[in-house]
């Protein structure tokens, strides 16, 4: 059984994504990132994205990670909040402790596509 299938698979993940922007909108270390994005474009990209890094179907036809975010100079410690809010809104909704220490590791493998700059 895959992650994705393992959190409940699509409901899951489109409530995670829900509660997930709302965590990195209202984190003032974080919600410059999200001014002026339509974060309704932004919500369904990840919701596909997420499904696809977690086993689900391949619905993800996006540009890749890395040039999608060469351009925001994200730091480790974005990275690392980003992951935790996620992590949370996973958490928050009833997932086993043990699924989403698989999430975080397979998103950890992402690090080097997404983070471009570095820390202070």
């Amino acid at each position: 059984m895959s992650v994705y299938d393992e959190i409940g698979g699509a409901p899951a993940v489109k409530a995670a994504v829900t509660v997930f922007y709302e965590r990195v909108t209202s984190d003032p270390e974080l919600a410059t990132w999200f001014q002026d994005v339509d974060l309704t474009r932004l919500k369904a990209h990840q919701r596909a994205f997420l499904a696809a890094a977690l086993g689900g179907p391949e619905l993800f036809t996006g540009r890749g990670l890395d040039a999608a975010h060469a351009h925001l100079g994200i730091t480790s410690e974005a990275f690392d909040a980003v992951v935790e809010h996620l992590a949370v809104a996973l958490h928050d909704l009833g997932t086993d402790d043990d699924v989403v220490a698989r999430v975080r590791e397979r998103l950890d493998a992402l690090r080097g596509e997404v983070v471009t700059a570095v820390s202070a």
